[in-house]
């Protein structure tokens, strides 16, 4: 199987090629390399698969050329590449857009005029759903819960794109539906929760369980904006390349939809009232925290409604928030010097 993973050098993208090179495929990466981490996940691949274990294209999504030669040929295409933050989004509007309307719309014509009919996946986001300011909630004591939707979000929640990144997103998300429609591509959308594991190089804007642990270990500052209550379903790397798996292999089933996919209502954490004691256990001492005030568009709470992709893809997370985020911390703490 020829594979072609757009943002390989990121984190979802390095733990999907490690999956897939274990699998047997033969890899392509396609990655301009900008994100930090993405020198030490590519000799982190080379290290435990060799040097000539997957072919690397250094480019960026927008040159469509390069893009259209990359996917020629290719079995199978995973489009992880574009920009992360809502931050950057709001500063560098037109930059948010190229990276991720612009680039997902060059890639799925790279799919289509391959030659090779490929399965097309593409990593969507919650983001798409917008703030979800009319849903009713309830605010407990360390907590808030959803009033009306008990098992989470349900894909066929309206589509709300708040934010550039939602906006640039949420085009990516309905060009590859329609891509599915019109030209038969056989495509599939993840709409992804909060993804979170080893390889993950997170920061204050994007990956926040690993900017917490990462931050905690180094002393960098923590800022918690609202009262820490906001909750989020997370989902660890491994579970998450899963689904990917899961949808590869049951493809004439599965073309055309879109899943959520995250930890769902049994795999959830507080922004800080829960992950705040867990770390301080993991790390022995009390952690400083600095308070901010809520950010525009910060969800109270988020939590995706998986039970889709449990019925048809016969997926579900496996590994737990608490087993989650010790390998997650036993990771960087391993690896300290990177983040020095």
């Amino acid at each position: 199987m020829k594979m072609l993973i757009t943002g390989g050098a990121g984190f979802i993208g390095c733990n999907a090629v490690y999956r897939f090179l274990q699998r047997g495929a033969a890899v392509t990466i396609y990655d301009n390399l900008s994100r930090r981490g993405a020198q030490s996940n590519l000799d982190w691949l080379h290290a435990r698969h060799g040097a000539d274990a997957f072919t690397l294209i250094e480019a960026d999504v927008r040159d469509a050329d390069r893009l259209a030669a990359a996917a020629r040929g290719q079995d199978v295409i995973i489009h992880y590449a574009g920009q992360v933050t809502v931050t950057t989004s709001v500063q560098d509007p037109r930059f948010d857009f190229e990276a991720n309307a612009l680039g997902t719309f060059n890639a799925l014509e790279a799919a289509r005029m391959s030659g090779s009919n490929p399965i097309f996946l593409y990593s969507s986001t919650n983001k798409v759903y917008g703030g979800m300011e009319e849903v009713g909630l309830i605010e407990g004591e360390t907590r808030y819960s959803y009033r009306d939707f008990p098992n989470g979000v349900p894909e066929t929640y309206p589509l709300d794109f708040h934010s550039p990144y939602g906006c640039s997103k949420g085009t990516g998300d309905q060009y590859v539906r329609d891509y599915a429609r019109i030209y038969g591509l056989r495509s599939v959308v993840f709409r992804q929760s909060s993804i979170y594991g080893p390889r993950q190089f997170g920061i204050e804007d994007q990956g926040w369980i690993a900017w917490f642990v990462i931050a905690a270990l180094t002393g960098k500052p923590i800022t918690i904006y609202g009262d820490g209550k906001q909750v989020r379903d997370v989902l660890y790397i491994d579970n998450l390349i899963d689904v990917y798996e899961a949808a590869i292999t049951q493809i004439d089933r599965v073309a055309g939809q879109v899943f959520n996919v995250g930890g769902g209502p049994g795999n959830t954490l507080t922004i800080w009232t829960e992950t705040g004691p867990l770390l301080e256990k993991l790390l022995g001492r009390k952690i400083p925290v600095g308070r901010g005030d809520w950010r525009p568009g910060d969800q109270r709470i988020c939590v995706m409604d998986i039970r889709k992709a449990q019925s048809v893809l016969g997926w579900s997370p496996t590994v737990s928030p608490l087993e989650g985020v010790q390998k997650l911390y036993q990771w960087v703490v391993e690896n300290r010097s990177l983040f020095d």
